[in-house]
């Protein structure tokens, strides 16, 4: 086919209605004119909430893959995690098993040394469940109300434990409540045991909250820094062996004959929710045997005079 003969005139679709110019900016124009037309009065919205209506069962399937894809990771990742615990748990049950077999060994050796030794059985403490209801608002002691009372078998002096140790002792019994001052109360004070050299001595709180003291210990006794202090059980109110605290810090001075030892106790009592309130021990000991009256010398003296 000759050059000249070749037909270079648009297509039949490019040459009907208005230039591409003008179509561009009438759409343009129009475009803009909807989105202020839906920023003002909202004329879209209907329809924008009618396609996505009839849009959802498409997306709720398209979305099944992923999903299900994910759900398989989650699965086999829980999967795997569950198994992880399942392996720890079965290894604290074994050691929780071996120390049970220990304990009871222990318990039935002690109970064959009391009867040899023909000492009555050691005393079983009795505890009640509580619940911390607030803190007391006075800014200068540490002391907290038990939602536990007289009405529940709360006594005045009754020692307050968690699972981490004691935490203070009951001061005031009200009818549905109690009062505990915590150890770290500056009136607060408890007898404990030096668990490594069995040494006896008196704890107090320091007032700030956080640390005991041990006061009147001479500055050349063997205490050493993370010695665990523990109840010594011989003042009639707290059974021993319960854990108080650990000390923290020794300070010795030469100009002065006892040393400034501070403590940091087992139980924190922030964050503490519920407790246990024991009973006193000196609540649970036989009654003391009365004094015997003594005799009357008096008529005896009288009827050897008369002789």
């Amino acid at each position: 086919m000759p050059h000249g003969t070749l037909d270079r005139s648009p297509p039949p679709f490019f040459r009907q209605g208005l230039p591409a110019r003008t179509k561009l900016v009438l759409f343009s124009a129009l475009a803009i004119f909807l989105m202020a037309a839906d920023g003002r009065l909202a004329l879209i919205k209907p329809l924008r909430a009618a396609a996505a209506t009839a849009l959802l069962p498409v997306v709720r399937v398209l979305s099944i893959p992923v999903q299900g894809w994910n759900d398989a990771g989650d699965y086999l990742g829980g999967l795997k995690t569950a198994l992880a615990h399942e392996n720890e748990m079965r290894q604290l049950l074994a050691a929780q098993a071996e120390r049970s077999s220990r304990v009871e060994q222990l318990a039935q050796e002690n109970a064959k040394l009391r009867a040899l030794l023909e000492l009555r059985p050691a005393i079983s403490v009795k505890s009640l469940a509580a619940e911390i209801l607030y803190e007391a608002p006075d800014p200068f002691s540490h002391k907290v109300f038990l939602d536990r009372g007289s009405q529940n078998g709360v006594a005045a002096g009754a020692p307050v434990v968690n699972e981490s140790g004691v935490l203070g002792q009951v001061t005031r019994v009200y009818p549905y409540s109690a009062e505990v001052t915590l150890l770290v109360d500056k009136d607060a004070a408890i007898p404990v045991v030096n668990s490594r050299t069995q040494h006896r001595s008196a704890a107090f709180g320091s007032g700030d909250g956080h640390t005991l003291e041990l006061r009147f210990v001479a500055s050349n006794d063997d205490v050493q820094s993370g010695d665990v202090l523990t109840t010594s059980g011989g003042d009639g109110v707290y059974p021993p062996g319960l854990a108080v605290a650990k000390v923290a810090a020794v300070n010795r001075s030469a100009d002065s004959s006892f040393a400034r030892i501070q403590l940091a106790p087992t139980a924190v009592p922030d964050g503490v929710r519920h407790v246990l309130v024991l009973e006193p021990v000196g609540l649970q000991m036989p009654p003391r045997p009365e004094p015997s009256p003594e005799p009357d010398n008096s008529a005896r003296n009288r009827r050897g005079g008369k002789r």
